[in-house]
């Protein structure tokens, strides 16, 4: 790697951060006061707020300019964008075939639909044309049963919000239904119509900040305004619970799935064949994860923890499906169910094995009978329907972009229908490997290390360690075109399956929850000192990142530990767990973090670690930090990074600079265009290199 070291001139004594607005509010947390200096900054729309943000993004802004070669990772980040890429197929309602496409800088991916497999695809729905500058993002699509209908959700600015549209599959033709203010929901088809979730309208100006509640299912029936729709199921006695419809493939059976307090998911079911029906209570509790996977002759199929903290499917008989009745189809396996679906005479059951998948073919009695070969050590993607034959698979790696492939059930052999072409990158040169490493309590954690092939262990390699460790969601390899700037240049990427995801079970999900929640903060803390130990860095070039949940890791070890790290890249983080609870859905996270209201013992807990109020003020060198938000971010509101870099600049933590970058028109994520998330990593990027002393290769 011919890179130079540079004299980088990025002391924080050179910023002039912008004062932040403060007020003398206090909280008393039982009998534990607690001072919230800044919470002005909460709200997002005031004109203090207004001015601090536009300030905070012009020193951000000028900072970055200010780096030498900071243009030219976005050209390189460009180069390395711009190839097409393709998801799977699938086959829908109307016999066609459809998928997603981008042939590079589109902001958005093209909906396209074809008669037949190897035929080129019409396009059937642009995002790219809902919107000027790409922020309409496409979320997803429904086809009525008889495929005479397609309802497609969208969301703005990459807010949480869901709008609904109806199109007549057949001419592409836009109908005249539209509903709004609905949220984490797409659209459940019967006959004419469709069931979908949504809350009341919310206070004009509080949209993306105020808490949300009461989450009710309604019937939509086409052709009719969303005033006319028909209210189906809500629960005021727990306003703060989410309800989500299922209907059958039959549409014989629907079923409320509720969530929000437990680890799990409630779930009642109804027979829609039968006028006036009650409800039938499959689960009262939320206690235990549950999924509905169908009815078949009778039977509902269920994927659960109950009694299988690796997941096992169970059947139960429609008219008495109760916890008690239920029968084990497939039982728990010492690798976790992450998905199944189905055939017109099988399922195909997806497992998760140290963070890889592994796909199985079984009969509907519960009999094993083959494997999906898939092409490595890595993660795939399934779709299978039992209405048509065709099955298809997409598969991927660090070392892999996404490819498409077909199986045939009859042969057992897959075949790659379609793989990228990555614009004269030879991934041949790079390689991964997975070590285990000792965290402080003994327990053994693994992790993803991939690099250049050739890497000398030196301890001076600039190294990017990831991780999470939350919510029982699993970090599994997947490649990222960006991502090899930092490899080209010698990089090494790291990422720790951290406890608290969803790699092993219930169980390590649950030992990084609620008060054992600093096992994820001492994981990742040892995950960086492995990287060390082994000479892949030191202190002096190892960078952490996180988003969400994983912002909150960075936050909290660059606390615990900021000696370990040059550069900390918290994103879209849950900086303030005193009063997380309080904004949209944040209440919908106190099952793995537990909220300040609930014990005198929960609230010193949460205190300990929150990242806002632990920041050393005596002079600790901390490293440099850029933390990244969006003003329309309502899953975690911009307040928690808005306090967290308030108070990261106005304590005493050293030299580095401590920069916010708040992206307008822009949400937690999901749906960001291309644009957009080509210009932020280009700022991570050169951040990153930058505070190292290091000056990246031109390609």
């Amino acid at each position: 790697m011919a890179a130079a070291t540079t004299m980088c001139g990025c002391s924080s004594h050179s910023i002039k951060y912008p004062v932040a607005p403060t007020d003398n509010i206090t909280d008393t947390y039982f009998d534990t006061i607690v001072a919230d200096p800044y919470r002005p900054l909460e709200n997002d729309t005031a004109e203090h707020t207004l001015a601090w943000v536009k300030e905070q993004n012009k020193i951000t802004g000028d900072y970055m300019a200010a780096i030498p070669f900071r243009n030219d990772i976005k050209s390189r980040l460009q180069e390395l964008t711009n190839y097409s890429r393709r998801g799977s197929y699938w086959r829908d309602n109307d016999g066609k075939y459809y998928y997603y496409e981008n042939d590079g800088l589109q902001n958005q991916s093209i909906l396209y639909r074809t008669d037949s497999i190897g035929k080129p695809g019409e396009v059937f729905l642009d995002p790219n044309k809902l919107s000027d500058d790409g922020t309409v993002a496409l979320t997803g699509i429904s086809q009525s049963n008889d495929g005479k209908y397609t309802a497609y959700t969208i969301s703005r600015n990459g807010s949480d919000w869901t709008e609904i549209y109806v199109m007549d599959t057949a001419t592409g033709n836009l109908l005249d239904d539209h509903i709004e203010w609905a949220k984490f929901t797409g659209a459940q088809w019967r006959g004419d119509g469709f069931y979908y979730s949504a809350y009341p309208r919310p206070e004009k100006g509080k949209e993306f900040s105020n808490a949300n509640e009461n989450h009710q299912i309604y019937y939509h029936r086409i052709g009719t305004p969303q005033s006319a729709d028909r209210l189906i199921y809500e629960d005021p006695a727990h306003p703060l619970h989410f309800h989500s419809a299922y209907v059958t493939d039959d549409e014989d059976y629907l079923m409320v799935i509720g969530s929000g307090e437990g680890f799990g998911e409630s779930l009642m079911i109804k027979d829609l064949k039968t006028p006036g029906a009650d409800w039938k209570i499959v689960e009262p509790s939320q206690d235990i994860e549950l999924s509905p996977l169908g009815v078949f002759n009778g039977k509902l199929y269920l994927l659960t923890t109950y009694g299988a903290e690796r997941y096992r499917i169970v059947t139960a008989d429609v008219n008495n499906p109760g916890r008690d009745n239920w029968q084990t189809l497939v039982p728990e396996q010492d690798a976790v169910i992450k998905g199944v679906s189905f055939t017109p005479d099988n399922m195909i059951i997806t497992y998760e094995k140290d963070a890889t998948n592994h796909a199985y073919i079984y009969d509907m009695d519960g009999n094993r009978k083959g494997e999906i070969e898939l092409p490595g050590i890595g993660t795939a993607g399934i779709w299978s329907s039992n209405k048509y034959p065709d099955i298809f698979y997409t598969f991927t790696s660090f070392t892999s972009p996404s490819a498409v492939y077909a199986y045939d059930e009859a042969s057992g052999n897959s075949t790659l229908l379609w793989s990228p072409d990555i614009n004269g990158i030879d991934m041949t040169e790079y390689e991964t490997k997975q070590v285990w490493f000792t965290s402080a309590d003994g327990t053994e954690v693994p992790m993803f290390i991939t690099y250049k092939k050739g890497l000398e262990l030196n301890g001076k390699n600039p190294t990017l360690l990831y991780g999470y460790g939350g919510f029982n969601i699993s970090l599994t390899p997947g490649f990222s075109a960006m991502r090899m700037l930092w490899l080209e240049n010698g990089g090494v990427y790291a990422m720790a399956n951290l406890r608290g995801g969803g790699e092993y079970g219930e169980s390590w999900h649950k030992a990084g929850t609620k008060m054992q929640k600093l096992n994820v903060f001492n994981d990742f803390i040892a995950a960086a000192e492995y990287l060390i130990d082994h000479k892949y860095t030191s202190p002096d070039y190892l960078a952490i990142q996180g988003g969400s949940n994983g912002g909150l890791l960075v936050g909290a070890v660059t606390n615990m530990r900021p000696d370990l790290f040059k550069v900390a890249i918290p994103q879209v983080g849950v900086m303030d767990m005193m009063r997380y609870h309080l904004f949209t859905i944040g209440w919908n996270w106190a099952s793995d973090y537990g909220t300040s209201a609930d014990s005198k013992e929960m609230a010193e807990y949460l205190l300990s670690y929150s990242p806002v109020h632990n920041i050393k003020s005596d002079g600790t060198p901390y490293p440099a930090i850029l933390i990244t938000t969006a003003d329309h971010d309502d899953r975690v509101v911009p307040a928690h990074s808005f306090k967290y870099a308030a108070t990261l600049q106005a304590a005493d933590t050293g030299d580095a600079p401590k920069l916010i970058r708040i992206e307008s028109n822009a949400g937690h994520g999901a749906g960001k265009p291309i644009t957009k998330s080509i210009e932020e990593n280009a700022d991570i990027y050169s951040f990153i290199f930058y505070n190292m002393g290091i000056t990246p290769e031109k390609h």
